[in-house]
C-alpha cells in the first residue's frame, strides 16, 4: 500500500485547463485515500494547484523546497510541514526518502530533470518505487516514444519502458494506490 506520493510537476498551470483539472483530482483523491503528498514545495503552477486541492480535501502535505526558489516559486503556506534546503539534490533526495512512489503530471524541464533522475536511480537499483505518468492528451507520448528510440538505438535495455508506467486517468492512479 502507498501511503506517501511524490509528486513531480509544473511550476506553471501550462496552457491547457485539462492539467490543473487532473492536479486538482490527484490532491482530493490523495487526499481522500488518505495518502501524504509530497512535492517541491511551491504555490503555484500545477504543484500549486495539487498541494492546495489536497490540503482543502483535508490530506497532509509535505513540502520540500530549496532557499534559493522560496521567492520564484512562493513556498505554499499552511502546508502540513515545509522542509527548507540548500540545494535541488537535496531537495530530490529527501523528497525520494519521504514518499513510496512517484507521479509525474505535465512540467518543464525541472519536472524532467526529477524525473529522469528518479528512472536513473531505478534502473540503477537505487530504488524500486513505482513511477507513473500521467498527463491529459496524451502528454507523455513523445517521451514514450524518445525511451524507445535510446533503447532501439542500443543505449538502454529494450526493457526501458518498464521503469515508468503511463496511467491513461485519475482512476488508474487510485487503483494503483491500493486499499
Amino acid at each position: 500500500m502507498i501511503s506517501s506520493l511524490l509528486l513531480f510537476c509544473g511550476s506553471r498551470p501550462g496552457h491547457d485547463p485539462a492539467h490543473a483539472a487532473l492536479a486538482a483530482t490527484v490532491g482530493e483523491m490523495l487526499a481522500r485515500r488518505g495518502v501524504t503528498l509530497v512535492f517541491g514545495g511551491g504555490a503555484v503552477g500545477l504543484m500549486g494547484v495539487a498541494a492546495r486541492a489536497c490540503l482543502a480535501s483535508g490530506g497532509r502535505v509535505v513540502g520540500v523546497i530549496p532557499r534559493l526558489l522560496m521567492k520564484e516559486e512562493i513556498a505554499l503556506a499552511g502546508v502540513n510541514e515545509m522542509i527548507v534546503v540548500e540545494t535541488l539534490h537535496e531537495r530530490k533526495a529527501v523528497m525520494h526518502a519521504r514518499a513510496d512512489a512517484i507521479l509525474a503530471l505535465p512540467g518543464s524541464i525541472g519536472t524532467l530533470d526529477e524525473l529522469f533522475e528518479s528512472l536513473t536511480w531505478r534502473e540503477l537499483g537505487i530504488h524500486d518505487k513505482p513511477i507513473w505518468l500521467m498527463g491529459a492528451r496524451d502528454y507523455w507520448a513523445p517521451l514514450v516514444a524518445l525511451l524507445a528510440a535510446v533503447a532501439e538505438a542500443g543505449f538502454a535495455p529494450p526493457d526501458l519502458e518498464r521503469l515508468a508506467e503511463v496511467l491513461p486517468g485519475a482512476a488508474d492512479l487510485e487503483a494503483r494506490l491500493g486499499v
